[in-house]
């Protein structure tokens, strides 16, 4: 595994590390005793990073990993997220008392007394132009409820506005070969900062695994189904935002840059990691076998600069246009 520093934390985390959403709901069936032997292989491969959410499943994840905190004599760092227990996603609704109570809440599920890392889940882009949630999320800190804070965003414009603020540590963005505009500009500024990124939806919902069809099916309750036009949450959550055919397309021709006895998936994290700017990419896994795959990308050999500039040029040609300034 390599490691790499986590922003102003003093944290190395595996630049490998896990999300935790599917192992909670929104992804199909899930098996608790698969998902915890998922979680077991992780910290076995040296994934020391777990990324997880108060509403996946309710809190469901959150208590699976306070079950493997019990099981694993070795400790890692869990980081989870606030803010989307809110009926309506409203400035208003972030105040104190919610604040506190969604903590408060993390660290029953969690089974600590004070969590590693809160994120801000996706709250609506004036959020961050309200200084004092920030103010809060401060308090929350000097009162010991959590060490460090920081947010999960949708577009580079809120984590533009976010690192502006002195003490938010990381932040949680998409990033993947069917998003790059994050290292355009944000990158650079986050560096700077010495702010920790997470890249999220590293496989784009699994189109950047190379096994979904035309033909691909979805549970009722996998937001894949159910989320394609942005029907409950963001639509960029979903394939990334792009539309299912052309992100087909576009694989197609990423496809032929694999080398042999390497997964498109490995090729897909391999390629995030090029950017040094990135702490960490958070794949999801359900399975071990899954684990195994996205942990043997940090073996893999850098890319080259031709393999670069085509998946530039495929993304260019498919992507862009639908993605690039959305987002």
């Amino acid at each position: 595994m390599e490691y790499r520093a986590f922003g102003r934390t003093g944290w190395n985390v595996s630049s490998i590390s896990l999300g935790a959403w599917a192992i909670g709901a929104s992804w199909g069936a899930v098996d608790d005793t698969e998902s915890l032997a998922a979680m077991h292989r992780a910290l076995d491969l040296g994934v020391n990073l777990i990324d997880t959410a108060d509403v996946y499943g309710d809190g469901h994840s959150e208590r699976l990993i306070a079950r493997l905190r019990k099981e694993r004599s070795d400790s890692f760092y869990v980081v989870t997220k606030a803010g989307r227990r809110l009926p309506e996603q409203i400035v208003e609704g972030y105040t104190r008392d919610n604040l506190t109570t969604w903590v408060e809440r993390s660290l029953r599920n969690l089974e600590t007394d004070c969590l590693d890392l809160v994120q801000l889940h996706c709250p609506p882009t004036e959020l961050y132009y309200h200084p004092e949630i920030f103010g809060i999320l401060d308090d929350l800190v000097q009162a010991g409820k959590l060490r460090y804070y920081g947010v999960s965003v949708e577009k580079v414009e809120e984590a533009l506005k976010a690192i502006e603020y002195p003490n938010v540590q990381s932040v949680q963005i998409i990033f993947n070969m069917f998003r790059h505009r994050p290292a355009d500009l944000f990158f650079e500024q986050a560096q700077k900062r010495q702010v920790g990124i997470l890249a999220r939806v590293p496989l784009a919902s699994g189109m950047l695994t190379g096994k979904l069809t035309a033909s691909s099916t979805f549970a009722d309750d996998d937001h894949r189904n159910f989320n394609r036009h942005g029907e409950s949450f963001d639509v960029g959550e979903t394939f990334s935002g792009v539309d299912y055919e052309t992100g087909l397309q576009a694989v197609e021709e990423i496809k032929a840059l694999v080398p042999p006895g390497v997964t498109l998936a490995q090729f897909a994290l391999r390629w995030i990691l090029m950017f040094p700017a990135v702490s960490c990419a958070i794949p999801g896994a359900k399975r071990p076998s899954q684990v195994e795959d996205n942990c043997n990308a940090v073996d893999l050999p850098a890319l080259t600069d031709e393999q670069m500039d085509t998946i530039r040029a495929i993304y260019d040609r498919y992507i862009r246009p639908q993605v690039h300034q959305r987002w």
